[in-house]
């Protein structure tokens, strides 16, 4: 069965609204309440294993690491999936499930952990609803986050003049999401408790999967499966393919759920796969690419691997930046007292205020040519994303009597990383499909997200540097622990603003290797 009669074509007077087709605001609603969901727990995560389950900041560390790193592994795999088999909306339905039973999950709290004789006494049965709630979640992001993007782009012709304007006001539901779950959910669970504010993580990933399962008609079958006889073929015992990948769900839940309290062996795990993929490009340039080709692959891998570093100091505001926002700063801002938790809603706030401005600035450059090249747009982010650690380190230099420091430095901080996200962020994904040899752009891709799963880990892994012991998650000399924050920090600017300067070094090097690709 060919895909075209099974994929119903959407009416020309299909309809609209602010002059695009209704689809995409059922697409951009279900993922911003997915972000909603996503980001307010994921600002809560380690403020709650620290302050209520009082794990050591390393440990808390780990976990995080471990259900980053997978959480953004995992979507390679279920884009596969959803291209071979389920199609987009069974794959996006299947996932929000899975999302919505893992975020009411953390909603269970168990008892608050305390300290007897020393010994630190934890509801091991709560910790483990918590672990098996991540790997839910993990699931769930796996199959919803790389498809309901693609359902946007079929929304729209290979032609139409809309179709960047779409993405656009889909990428601002994503962060309109963030932003609004970061301040939320974060002060609810800080303020009231935490499992009210996972509770409301929750909440807001059932009303996104509300908003996609009504809003099918608008979808026109572009998300259906593109041969749906296969997934009625019986694989064994009556079961058809596509129950079948639904039930083989479970035992990856059950790996995810122990891998997610080991992060030793996620971390082992990544490396390797990192260090296999890498040979095998490695041997297809070397073998399989005209010089042109193996150029252009060379500089994608140069910049792949520069996003590891730009990632990894950027993923510092869910671990380090976050406990450095409950500890040791002045959280007063025009005399409002913010949560820890809610300085992560900067990013979001800043990508919505500043992206229209560096779209323009992009169009005004070019016009003028004098746009950056990708590679000197790689390096100004890295760049950024050090300098931001320098203002941190900066602000620690004047702390107010109590030896805290005020917030707007943290605030300065993030508005250098956003503007740092902005310059490499958008033009990443676009460099991978321009620069690779198109019969491995799949593989180029995968190793794109599994870049990026890895920094999440390296993140958390250098976050540890400044792990401070604390009792029942409170520090008990800020000066001492603002001094581990800002070491930590220096180290960090550091690397980015060298590794940054060393990036826009060679990109004139890079440039004459890309062949002309902009």
């Amino acid at each position: 069965m060919t895909e075209s009669s099974t994929i119903a074509v959407a009416p020309a007077n299909q309809p609209q609204f602010l002059g695009h087709p209704v689809g995409l605001y059922v697409c951009f609603l279900t993922e911003m309440w997915e972000r909603f969901s996503f980001y307010g727990m994921k600002y809560l995560l380690l403020l709650y294993l620290t302050k209520y389950h009082l794990f050591s900041d390393a440990g808390g560390l780990d976990v995080l690491g471990s259900y980053a790193g997978l959480v953004y592994a995992m979507p390679v795999i279920g884009g596969m999936l959803a291209d071979r088999y389920l199609g987009m909306r069974k794959a996006v339905t299947f996932g929000a499930i899975l999302l919505c039973l893992g975020h009411l999950g953390l909603a269970y709290e168990g008892f608050q952990a305390y300290t007897e004789n020393g010994v630190v006494v934890q509801d091991t049965q709560a910790i483990q609803v918590f672990y098996f709630s991540l790997a839910l979640i993990i699931m769930g992001v796996g199959f919803l986050k790389p498809n309901i993007s693609t359902i946007v782009g079929q929304l729209y012709g290979k032609e139409d003049a809309r179709r960047d304007s779409g993405f656009t006001i889909f990428y601002m539901g994503i962060n309109l999401g963030s932003f609004i779950a970061t301040l939320s959910v974060t002060y609810l669970g800080e303020t009231y408790g935490w499992g009210y504010g996972f509770g409301l993580a929750g909440i807001g990933m059932v009303i996104g999967l509300v908003v996609f399962l009504t809003g099918q008609k608008y979808l026109y079958g572009y998300a259906e499966p593109s041969n749906p006889a296969l997934l009625k073929e019986k694989v064994f015992a009556g079961i058809n393919k596509e129950w079948f990948i639904y039930l083989a769900t479970l035992p990856a839940l059950a790996i995810m759920w122990q891998l997610v309290q080991y992060n030793p062996v996620v971390h082992t795990t990544l490396l390797g796969m990192s260090f296999i993929v890498l040979v095998g490009i490695i041997w297809f340039i070397t073998s399989q690419c005209t010089k042109e080709e193996r150029d252009r692959m060379i500089v994608l891998i140069v910049l792949t691997m520069s996003t590891v570093v730009f990632w990894a100091l950027f993923e510092q505001s869910a671990s380090s930046m976050t406990l450095y926002a409950d500890r040791v700063l002045d959280r007063n801002v025009f005399g409002y007292e913010a949560t820890a938790g809610q300085f992560g809603s900067l990013n979001a706030f800043f990508i919505i205020t500043l992206a229209p401005l560096f779209a323009w600035l992009w169009i005004a450059l070019a016009k003028r040519k004098l746009e950056p090249s990708t590679p000197v747009k790689f390096a100004l982010g890295i760049i950024q994303a050090g300098l931001g650690f320098g203002a941190l380190v900066y602000g620690a230099t004047h702390p107010n009597e109590a030896g805290y420091v005020a917030a707007w430095w943290l605030i300065l901080a993030y508005a250098l990383h956003t503007m740092g996200e902005l310059c490499l962020s958008p033009v990443g994904l676009s460099a991978v499909t321009k620069l690779a040899v198109p019969k491995v752009v799949g593989v180029m891709m995968g190793a794109w997200f599994l870049a990026t799963a890895y920094s999440e880990l390296l993140a958390t892994q250098l976050a540890k540097l400044a792990a401070i012991d604390t009792n029942a998650g409170e520090v008990a000399n800020v000066t001492q622990a603002l001094g581990a924050y800002t070491e930590l920090f220096s180290f960090l600017f550091y690397v980015g603003v060298g590794f940054g300067v060393f990036m826009l070094l060679i990109s004139p090097w890079l440039k004459k290797r890309m062949h002309g690709v902009h």
